[in-house]
C-alpha cells in the first residue's frame, strides 16, 4: 500500500503536473499489471509503458512523486515496481529514463 502519510496536502500546485502526463491519453492497463502477470508478458508491458514515459514532459515530477510516496504498483516516471524497489533499497543507482 502507498505510504499515504508521505503524500502532500491537497494543494493544486503540487498536483498540476499530472495534467501534462503523456499517460493521460493511454490505457491505464498498460501501466498496471493484472494479477498473476509474470515473465516476458509483464516485461513487454512494462517496456511499452516506459516508452510512453520516455516521451513525457513531466517524467521527473512523476518519478519523484512515485519514489517519495513509495508507490507500490505500476510504472511511474519510467520506473517499474521493481526499479523503484531497487532504488529505494539502495541496491542500484537511480536510472535515467
Amino acid at each position: 500500500m502507498a505510504e499515504l502519510s508521505r503524500l502532500p496536502g491537497p494543494v493544486m500546485d503540487l498536483w498540476e503536473w499530472q495534467y501534462e502526463g503523456a499517460c493521460r491519453d493511454a490505457d491505464p492497463d498498460l501501466f498496471f499489471h493484472p494479477e498473476g502477470e509474470r515473465g516476458g508478458t509483464r516485461r513487454r508491458r512494462d517496456e511499452a509503458a516506459k516508452a510512453v514515459c520516455a516521451t513525457c514532459p513531466v517524467i521527473n515530477e512523476c518519478r519523484e512523486h512515485a519514489l517519495k510516496v513509495r508507490e507500490p504498483y505500476g510504472v511511474w516516471g519510467g520506473l517499474s515496481e521493481d526499479d523503484r524497489l531497487s532504488i529505494l533499497s539502495g541496491t542500484t543507482e537511480r536510472r535515467a529514463s
